[in-house]
């Protein structure tokens, strides 16, 4: 993405637009903004009903993770997904709708999520939701603090930095996906009928997603976990009868598991995580910049990390956890060219009406756990793959970033291989290491201060012999192999290098 300074920007050159041609009408009026049209009630609903469509399976996965970690009961699943889409409403009612300081007033839907699962659901699993929801709160009010100047923090955050910590969430994730197809207490393997459930449900996920048109296409997720819970009911995975116990209808019930518990370890690691979803949702506001060709300034940045933000502190009210603008629908509004904010809005109205429904959650909540193993499977490595997607952005040759990568890699996968590795460090740093995403962040960010901005990403004109290594697409050994340095890899002149900024070499040139 570029930026050029806005011909109103103040002395520090802070503010930022992106290019907006489509915000200039023909008359010179600026002020009649793309996002402002207004469409008939019926589009309005229909547009923003499949909004909500393209997003739910992923709305409400989080809290299905967290619950399963913590081991609610089913009621209590209900009232955490119910909790989910309703602070979720109100979050992208707040974005879309908003005020000049809350708000970015763009066709964004925020709902809870992946960034934080992994370790909530390891806070949960050993501290309880209580925990989880006090380290929410805590991170939100101090990603809060952040967002009047998260723009001049984003640069420690390039494409290298946030492609490495959203890879290694979604590999962090696919134990969840194997925990769920096993479905059994105290088991290393899943039974054969549970392996074949999943497996259909992931076939149907991939047919879906091949052969159905449109809107269908683009929710095959959510088809495959319908189509799959109805494969099962025959043989006995799920029962529905239980949904008629509890309340139908409710306006949400504060603090359901009690008031939020603070503990230090818990609080760093939010704190941490906040940082990723603060980038996120940066990213994805000028996305959606981009797309509806609205201009974006620094000030409207900030506005819209409040609103994601304010997930965050509202959300352990009504049992929820944080939250960041959904990339699903940012696709959508690529997709479709329907860049009104009231259609989001309208959506946001909608995924409020669905959270004052807790028995909708009782019904999600009795959904086979193969079911949703083996939709799991795509659903989040489809968040590694966004991960990979971004690295592709970055530049790898002929400097430190492979290193950084693969260093970063390591120690997220760490935990994930050895459960166990962190038990003798004290309880406080323990629980902060055993999130493998937090040990990945913070070695990826501080590489990229070390590699890329101290000193301008200077090096060595051969850094190091993984750096030098051919990749696939590398002819090897060189056919000049004469002019090589003597290792068999030819060099190429230190002049070509010299030109590049250190955030070319770390993927800042990637969001062009």
């Amino acid at each position: 993405m570029r930026f050029r300074t806005s011909a109103g920007s103040d002395d520090s050159g802070n503010t930022a637009t992106t290019k907006a041609n489509a915000s200039d009408s023909g008359d010179g009026n600026s002020s009649r903004r793309p996002e402002d049209e207004r469409l008939p009630p019926q589009l309005l609903f229909t547009y923003g009903l499949q909004h909500i469509l393209t997003m739910y399976a992923g709305a409400v996965a989080p809290a299905l993770v967290i619950g399963g970690a913590a081991d609610v009961s089913a009621i209590e699943q209900g009232i955490l997904i119910s909790g989910a889409l309703l602070v979720a409403g109100i979050a992208t009612l707040l974005q879309s709708v908003g005020h000049r300081s809350v708000g970015a007033q763009l066709p964004i839907v925020v709902a809870c999520s992946f960034v934080p699962v992994s370790a909530a659901a390891t806070i949960a699993e050993t501290d309880g939701l209580q925990a989880v929801f006090g380290a929410s709160l805590a991170g939100g009010i101090f990603a809060l603090l952040l967002t009047p100047f998260f723009g001049q923090l984003i640069r420690f955050f390039p494409p290298v930095v946030t492609g490495t910590i959203i890879t290694v969430i979604g590999l962090s994730l696919m134990p969840v996906a194997a925990g769920w197809i096993i479905d059994t207490d105290g088991a290393d393997s899943a039974p054969l009928g549970n392996i074949a459930l999943a497996g259909v449900t992931l076939a149907l996920v991939l047919l879906f997603s091949r052969v159905l048109p449109g809107l269908l296409g683009r929710i095959s997720i959510l088809l495959g976990i319908v189509a799959g819970t109805v494969i099962a009911i025959p043989f006995g995975h799920t029962d529905f009868s239980t949904v008629g116990d509890g309340a139908i209808f409710s306006f949400g019930e504060p603090f359901h598991f009690g008031p939020p518990e603070f503990q230090v370890g818990a609080i760093i690691t939010m704190c941490i995580i906040m940082l990723v979803v603060l980038t996120e949702g940066a990213s994805h506001i000028i996305a959606v910049g981009e797309i509806t060709g609205s201009r974006i300034d620094s000030k409207r940045i900030s506005a819209g990390l409040r609103a994601d933000v304010s997930l965050s502190i509202i959300g352990p009210i009504f049992n929820a956890t944080p939250g960041s603008s959904f990339a699903q629908n940012i696709g959508l509004l690529a997709l479709t060219k329907i860049k009104s904010r009231y259609v989001v809005a309208v959506g946001g109205l909608i995924l409020i009406t669905l959270g004052l429904f807790p028995v909708l959650g009782r019904v999600v909540s009795e959904i086979p756990m193969p079911v949703l193993g083996g939709a799991g499977l795509v659903l989040f490595g489809t968040v590694a793959a966004s991960g990979i997607r971004t690295l592709g952005k970055v530049d790898f040759s002929d400097n430190l970033n492979v290193i950084l990568v693969a260093t970063s890699f390591g120690f997220g996968l760490i935990p994930l291989a050895v459960p166990d590795f962190y038990e003798r460090f004290p309880e406080a740093i323990a629980l902060v290491l055993h999130s493998g995403i937090v040990g990945a962040a913070v070695v990826a960010i501080v590489l990229n201060i070390c590699f890329n901005i101290i000193g301008k990403g200077e090096y060595a004109e051969s850094p190091s012999v993984f750096a030098s290594a051919p990749t696939l697409d590398q002819e090897y050994p060189p056919e000049d192999a004469d002019s090589s340095d003597g290792t068999g890899t030819e060099r190429e002149p230190a002049s070509d290098d010299a030109g590049r900024t250190a955030e070319q070499r770390s993927g800042v040139s990637g969001r062009d």
